[in-house]
């Protein structure tokens, strides 16, 4: 198949993949070598394609399309730098879900930018006492326990965005730690239309409700400072009013049910006191009997010291 025949048959299978499938990830492909692709489209078949290509080939397949169907020129701008689509049709949760699992570990490469902020935890390294010069030019303490070199304390080696060092990375190699993960990364949604982040995938119900009661309380409080009446602001209309015809009926001859009770207690408090209940005649008697009692052992002992002595 020549050059054109393969450019005619990718624009063909992108126009159909644009028809078929209503919901397209645009996600970025940076550090993710063909094996990793591979397993990639296996775990998503029956649940996805991916098509990757060049730029242009896919703009131009995109502006074909829209001729038919004008809300794909949204994706047109977000097709920039090494990107790719994944076509979908189901939950895009767990297509997402999917992509995550399929990240693997990478080691830290001199020169590349870290995805993430980069922690070498505390404890022994391995190393030799003779490397530790090497952690003091990294500001790393350290110490020697029992012939090798121990870190002190958690140490934040790299931060996310920063470019990695020789020496960074040369101390990671060493520790044997690989701190990024590099695979597909979910950069814009199209669904039907309409272009949304990646984050939104991670919103709960409990999230969305959330939202909700803000904005609906939000537009209460506009509606009650413009004084507009709305259904959100209906409630506290309704209960301030309600409020307003106690204050009035309390404060004038105007009585109404629910106010009755308050009234009589405002024209009359003592009427609603209660006595302190009085003390139980038990109560009073009990203690009397128990002195009896106790008094009864001392008159006898008495007696009898008595009788002892002038005997």
């Amino acid at each position: 198949m020549s050059g054109g025949d393969r450019k005619q048959a990718y624009f063909a299978k992108l126009a159909k993949l644009l028809e078929e499938y209503p919901k397209v990830m645009i996600v970025g492909a940076d550090n993710v070598g063909s094996n990793q692709m591979q397993r990639i489209r296996k775990s998503l078949r029956g649940k996805a394609v991916i098509l990757m290509g060049k730029n242009t080939m896919v703009r131009k397949a995109i502006r074909g399309a829209a001729e038919n169907n004008p809300k794909l020129n949204v994706i047109l701008p977000t097709i920039r730098g090494n990107v790719g689509l994944v076509f979908a049709k189901d939950d895009l949760s767990s297509i997402k879900k999917t992509i995550l699992e399929n990240r693997v570990a990478a080691p830290a490469k001199v020169g590349a930018i870290a995805p993430n902020d980069v922690i070498v935890p505390a404890g022994p390294t391995g190393m030799e006492p003779t490397q530790t010069s090497f952690l003091q030019a990294l500001n790393i303490q350290s110490k020697i326990v029992k012939g090798q070199v121990e870190i002190i304390n958690d140490v934040k080696l790299i931060v996310t965005g920063q470019k990695v060092g020789s020496s960074e990375s040369t101390l990671l190699a060493k520790l044997s730690i690989k701190p990024f993960q590099y695979g597909l990364q979910i950069l814009t949604i199209y669904d039907e239309g309409s272009l949304y982040e990646a984050s939104v995938l991670d919103m709960t119900d409990d999230i969305i409700l959330d939202k909700f009661k803000s904005g609906l309380q939000n537009v209460a409080s506009v509606a009650l400072a413009l004084r507009i009446p709305s259904i959100a602001s209906l409630p506290h209309v309704l209960k301030q009013g309600y409020k307003n015809i106690l204050s009035v009926s309390l404060a004038s001859d105007f009585t109404i049910k629910q106010t009755e009770s308050l009234k009589a207690y405002l024209a009359n408090p003592t009427a609603f006191a209660t006595a302190a209940p009085a003390p139980a005649k038990d109560d009073k008697k009990a203690p009397a009997k128990e002195e009896k009692k106790k008094e009864e052992p001392k008159e006898e002992e008495d007696d009898d010291m008595g009788l002892g002595l002038f005997d």
